[in-house]
């Protein structure tokens, strides 16, 4: 009778790492590629201002209506900027009004350019107040003075 011998097999204590190398050098150009088309939004040169920066909950969805130099309005919820197309006041008036009414904690902010004409950014504000916004704040960019 053949007595036959079997090897013990022992774990492999070796990782090939190669296939996760690949993994990762195609997840950074994916996120490489895709980067720069995360700026969303519309163009705005903000006004700058030594304000302290806001206290804003990063959790609460955000509604940013946006003024650019020539007097457009246009409306982005959260952060995506689908909208992209101009509004008049009464379209923003009736948006605004029904996003507030059913996210009552949803954050208002302004961002308005700075060649922007201001009585358009008193006009955007009393349209804001009468479509139920209290105290919507506005975006600007930090000073570059100390």
């Amino acid at each position: 009778m053949e007595t036959m011998t079997r090897k013990k097999r022992q774990p492999m204590s070796e990782i090939n790492v190669v296939p996760y190398i690949d993994v990762m050098l195609v997840l950074l150009i994916v996120f490489m590629v895709t980067a720069p088309m995360l700026n969303q939004g519309i163009e705005v040169d903000l006004p700058q201002a030594n304000n302290e920066p806001l206290n804003l909950d990063e959790n609460l969805e955000s509604l940013i209506v946006s003024i650019t130099a020539n007097g457009e309005y246009f409306l982005s919820i959260g952060a995506t900027g689908e909208d992209r197309q101009s509004l008049d006041l009464d379209t923003i008036a009736l948006r605004v009004g029904q996003i507030v009414s059913a996210n009552p904690n949803i954050q208002v902010l302004i961002e308005g350019d700075t060649q922007a004409d201001w009585g358009v950014m008193i006009t955007l504000i009393t349209t804001l107040n009468s479509a139920g916004v209290t105290n919507p704040n506005f975006i600007t960019q930090p000073s570059n003075e100390l």
